[in-house]
């Protein structure tokens, strides 16, 4: 058996209707684990685990406001339930909001922290609690954190959204140690993806060029690919792949990491 392959695993993706979320959710029921769909986007990410569940795979999907402490709770007590335990928690679900920090907003600034920083923060919360000895779960398992190549280096527009990713990182390394110190068994890492042409990569590019930062969405396109040693955009798979590795016991001494994969344009 492959050191890949995740049958028998059940994992829980936030932000899984779509977009990257969607592509891991793929990658990982492709590799053999059976998968939760978490979002507030109720219509697409129920279609979502259908398509799934189409194509031979075991999909569900639980509605989750990330930053909702009770709806956390509820979502990893009905994955545990339908699924028949919980071994993998993707914090995914993101916000981004591009704004010059002369024209900061608060709500905005808001907004990002709850949904990308306490979001992850209440997701690794839930994770242990089921996943640690005497959980529901109990078995260990991983946290896996999703930042962004914004946690490494300065692009203008995006200074909110590049804390709350920076603090993403920091708090992956401390929940690797805490569930070390207090032997829950769950490994903790976080991947920094590169800009992947989804919905929220378009906007940004857009958005950019609409503060007059480039001359235009292409533009600013190609700026990110200048900067890129690999010489193009991130695609979904580059990051699903790399969430199936950190998954699996492939990665099984990783811990308390965060993984580039974003073709080299954060080194």
């Amino acid at each position: 058996m492959s050191a890949f392959d995740l049958t028998g695993r059940r994992v829980l993706v936030t932000g899984g209707a779509q977009g990257l979320g969607e592509g891991m959710a793929r990658a990982l029921a492709g590799a053999g684990a059976a998968v939760m769909l978490a979002d507030i986007a109720k219509d697409v990410g129920e279609k979502t685990a259908s398509a799934l569940s189409s194509d031979g795979h075991t999909a569900r999907f639980v509605a989750l406001d990330v930053t909702d402490d009770a709806q956390w709770e509820a979502a990893v007590g009905q994955t545990v339930s339908e699924l028949g335990g919980l071994d993998v928690v993707i914090n995914n679900a993101g916000l981004e909001v591009t704004q010059l920090l002369v024209d900061t907003e608060p709500d905005d600034v808001r907004r990002m922290l709850e949904v990308n920083l306490l979001g992850t923060m209440l997701g690794i919360k839930h994770a242990f609690r089921a996943m640690r000895p005497g959980g529901p779960a109990g078995q260990g398992g991983a946290v896996i954190n999703v930042a962004s190549v914004a946690a490494t280096i300065a692009f203008p527009s995006i200074g909110g959204y590049s804390a709350t990713k920076s603090g993403v990182d920091r708090l992956t390394r401390v929940a690797a140690m805490e569930s070390g110190k207090l032997g829950y068994g769950v490994r903790v890492n976080c991947v920094y993806p590169g800009l992947v042409p989804t919905a929220m990569g378009q906007k940004l590019a857009v958005e950019t060029a609409g503060l007059g930062l480039f001359e235009s969405p292409d533009a600013a396109v190609g700026a990110v690919v200048e900067l890129t040693p690999s010489g193009r955009l991130g695609e979904v798979s580059d990051i699903a792949d790399a969430v199936v590795f950190l998954a699996s016991d492939a990665s099984r001494f990783v811990n308390g990491a965060g993984l580039p994969v974003d073709g080299g344009m954060g080194m």
